[in-house]
């Protein structure tokens, strides 16, 4: 069953700007609501009474996606929290399903946004003409979502380097501008695909 509608727990606005830019672009044919908390502390603790929310009104063909940055979690025991949370809100998730009837996919952006960039360089590179295109083949860079020392740093350093953002990485610009670029096909990010595939199969 294809969902007309998606809604989005985000934890902070550029992922918000991300989506809105991303969204429009693969899934054409379905509606979509992004909420975005001030942070991932705040998201967490407020996550079960919103959660406990949408299970009074959600239709069963809506799906809704919760999303946050690992961070320095463990990426195991974060997604089994948020697990734990939705299960105890009643609401059937992706991971626990054995079909395709779930109601909500949890999804850990490993480490940062600013991971799927590094993934989809191009894209990058399609908005900021001035950066490298070997980035993505240096060694510190070549696994998006391994990248050590802060995604969000790396990326701001190597966008310093070629002059941009001088004073600093405008996170919600950088999203917005970015987001319409990428190419789901041709990402090289791991948690980029695992969060696309779940966008896919709730609008087949």
């Amino acid at each position: 069953m294809s969902a007309p509608h998606l809604e989005f727990l985000v934890e902070e606005p550029s992922m918000e700007a991300f989506l809105r830019g991303l969204l429009p672009n693969v899934i054409p044919n379905a509606s979509f609501q992004i909420h975005a908390f001030q942070g991932k502390r705040d998201l967490l603790s407020n996550l079960e009474k919103r959660l406990r929310g949408y299970a009074r009104w959600l239709p069963q063909n809506y799906r809704l996606f919760v999303m946050v940055d690992r961070d320095r979690d463990n990426c195991h025991d974060l997604k089994q929290r948020l697990e734990s949370i939705a299960t105890g809100a009643g609401l059937h998730t992706r991971t626990s399903s054995a079909d395709t009837s779930w109601q909500l996919v949890n999804r850990v952006v490993i480490e940062e946004l600013e991971a799927w960039y590094f993934g989809d360089w191009q894209a990058v590179r399609e908005v900021y003409p001035k950066m490298s295109e070997t980035i993505p083949r240096k060694a510190s860079y070549r696994n998006s979502d391994a990248i050590t020392g802060g995604t969000c740093e790396a990326f701001e350093r190597v966008m310093r380097q070629r002059g941009y953002f001088q004073g600093g990485l405008r996170k919600i610009e950088a999203a917005r501008m970015i987001a319409p670029h990428i190419d789901p096909a041709r990402s090289q990010s791991h948690s980029f695909k695992v969060f696309y595939d779940a966008i896919a199969e709730a609008t087949a």
